[in-house]
């Protein structure tokens, strides 16, 4: 598992926008892994919450990792939902994505995102996504 852990983070570090945001890859297994993002003032919204365009990255980002678990590293998100369930304000979120199906070219995954302030953990957003592997006798995949 470090070596698959080792690749992830080298993954994650090659990204310019997830090295400007601060995320950081913890944890990797065969089917689920969990993304995290210190909140830091820049992230925040006029309100004071962690921008909803911030969360979307988060879960974006984590249920594409989590679909390279299954197809390998070359894929793309074809599409995701998300539902914000309540603000995030302080501490750290955390994205928890695991692959609920995988087919040969196409894998669905979930993810949920808390927060995390001291001991306290908060669901903060759901997502779920379809993962597209690129590269597989040339069929066109839209990159988001």
């Amino acid at each position: 598992m470090t070596d698959l852990l080792d690749r992830a983070r080298g993954a994650l570090h090659a990204q310019p926008f997830s090295m400007l945001l601060g995320a950081e890859l913890m944890h990797t297994s065969t089917n689920e892994l969990t993304l995290c993002l210190p909140i830091r003032d820049e992230l925040r919204q006029q309100h004071g919450f962690v921008h909803g365009g911030v969360i979307s990255y988060l879960a974006d980002n984590a249920l594409t990792f989590a679909g390279a678990l299954a197809l390998g590293p070359r894929v793309v998100t074809g599409e995701y939902k998300i539902n914000y369930l309540r603000p995030a304000m302080n501490g750290t979120l955390v994205a928890r994505a695991q692959v609920v199906y995988a087919g040969r070219h196409q894998a669905t995954c979930q993810c949920n995102i808390f927060v995390m302030d001291g001991d306290r953990e908060r669901l903060v957003a759901v997502a779920q996504g379809t993962i597209n592997r690129i590269g597989d006798g040339g069929e066109s995949v839209a990159a988001s």
